[in-house]
């Protein structure tokens, strides 16, 4: 992921010091369904440490592994947006240590405070694009004919 969708460079720091007090930490063991596409986003993480796998349902096989995430990322958007459903599973590599936020009390922060909301909506912009670009790129690889090719 690119280093302007990451916490560190994406908010600046007073936004970034205002979304931290509302974090509290968590951790996930290795193989831990962190969330399930199709329900309810009340929640994201920012992973400190270890890896997450992104995944996508496709009927008929095996969920597609879309990316991998790590220090730094944001892991789940779907909250920031209605009908609050995730878009995508979530699955722990690894070992995983994050903060945990809650959905509900960020949006209303963001509700409360416009220059917040809209640091936040656009580093939740950044990081969907991104993960949408991502998806295409590796369905292409697994499903179509002749691979992805170059990024356009």
């Amino acid at each position: 992921m690119t280093s302007t969708t990451t916490l560190s460079m994406a908010l600046p720091v007073e936004h970034r010091d205002r979304l931290m007090r509302l974090a509290r930490e968590v951790s996930f063991e290795a193989g831990t369904r962190i969330f399930e596409e199709g329900r309810r986003a009340d929640r994201f993480w920012i992973i400190r440490t270890g890896t997450v796998l992104l995944d996508l349902h496709v009927p008929g096989r095996r969920a597609a592994v879309i990316e991998s995430l790590g220090h730094g990322e944001l892991l789940g958007w779907s909250w920031h947006y209605p009908p609050y459903v995730w878009q995508l599973g979530a699955e722990a590599l690894s070992p995983v240590r994050a903060w945990e936020f809650d959905a509900g009390a960020v949006r209303a922060v963001c509700a409360q405070d416009a220059e917040f909301g809209r640091s936040v909506a656009t580093w939740v912009g950044r990081v969907v694009t991104h993960r949408l670009q991502a998806s295409r790129m590796r369905l292409l690889d697994l499903y179509a004919p002749y691979g992805s090719g170059s990024p356009a």
